[in-house]
């Protein structure tokens, strides 16, 4: 888990420089209001492309970025307590990594030992969390009886989805073109499913007039799963019986006319093909429960206090166990 690089902690406050202005407070360690909005602009220049996107959409981030500052601070005095220490050789290896790539520029040669620092105090912090996340995390291995019940409990997850055979034409359109010349080449296709309809064989018609690189293969694209297929293309499918045309399908690239070749149901995995997969993600799902539970932990036993009438937004984020300054 990786936050900002950290500035140092600010002098004594003066009349001159008064303390500065508070976000919110965990277990007394202070996150400023300066801290929290440059990362909510952070937050929105990475995600929004410098877009303020407004509304529910901007109250949505404060509140991811008021939980991962927040948690940053659990995290950082639990390691703390644990005396979990930074993988020094890890930390060793990225500092070079930084040096080499940035060797020729003299904005690095000009500011490196005072960037030097920071950096390498941030990497310490990264691995100081990813170590202790590492520690939460740890699983015991599953029994039979477990995987078997992860098993039946997620079908879903180990069911072959339906998969179809398909042939197609493409009738291929620039998608920048005007309406006309894609009415024109609907219109094509409705010639098209005449002909087919007439009798003509569909490979001989897809090698003639396809533009999809499935022309020469008689326009046969194989197996497909569920999903694969843009949405109307689905939709016009989920209709056929093996054998059937499709009517003109509008996509991206242009119009087409599809054939159902075969269709295969899905179908589920016996337990013994996948049970290294079941382990896996039963494993997965145990270390994400530990982690999360950890966290709630924290947060529950912390005294967290949040300036809401500067931040209203956050309200709606807030635990029921969070003990907050209102």
């Amino acid at each position: 888990m990786a936050g900002p690089i950290r500035a140092a902690a600010p002098a004594a406050p003066t009349a001159a420089h008064p303390a500065p202005a508070v976000f919110a407070s965990v277990n007394d360690v202070v996150i400023t209001t300066q801290e929290y909005d440059a990362a909510v602009a952070r937050a929105i220049r990475q995600k929004f492309y410098h877009r303020d996107p407004g509304g529910e959409k901007r109250a949505e981030l404060q509140r991811e970025v008021a939980d991962s500052l927040i948690d940053h601070r659990l995290l950082s005095a639990e390691s703390k307590r644990r005396g979990v220490v930074p993988d020094q050789k890890s930390v060793q290896s990225q500092l070079a990594a930084y040096e080499d790539r940035y060797k020729n520029s003299a904005q690095w040669k000009a500011r490196r030992a005072q960037m030097l620092p920071p950096l390498k105090a941030e990497l310490e912090q990264r691995s100081v969390l990813e170590r202790l996340e590492k520690q939460v995390r740890v699983t015991s291995e599953p029994d039979e009886k477990q995987l078997r019940a992860y098993y039946e409990s997620h079908r879903d997850l180990f069911t072959e989805p339906e998969q179809v055979r398909l042939s197609m034409i493409l009738l291929k359109v620039d998608p920048s073109s005007p309406k006309i010349t894609w009415d024109k080449a609907r219109e094509e296709a409705q010639v098209l499913l005449k002909r087919l309809k007439g009798g003509m064989a569909f490979a001989q018609l897809a090698q003639l007039q396809s533009a999809d690189a499935s022309a020469q293969k008689g326009g046969d694209l194989g197996y497909v799963h569920r999903g694969m297929l843009p949405t109307v293309a689905q939709e016009a499918i989920d209709k056929l019986a093996p054998g059937a045309l499709s009517d003109a399908v509008t996509l991206l690239e242009g119009v087409a006319v599809f054939r159902l070749e075969d269709r295969k149901a899905a179908q589920l995995r016996q337990f013994d093909d996948v049970r290294q997969r079941v382990a896996d993600l039963w494993r997965r799902e145990q270390s994400d429960r530990h982690w999360k539970e950890f966290i709630a932990g924290l947060r529950k036993s912390a005294v967290i206090k949040i300036d809401y009438t500067r931040y209203p937004a956050l309200v709606a984020a807030t635990p029921a166990q969070v003990k907050a300054a209102r």
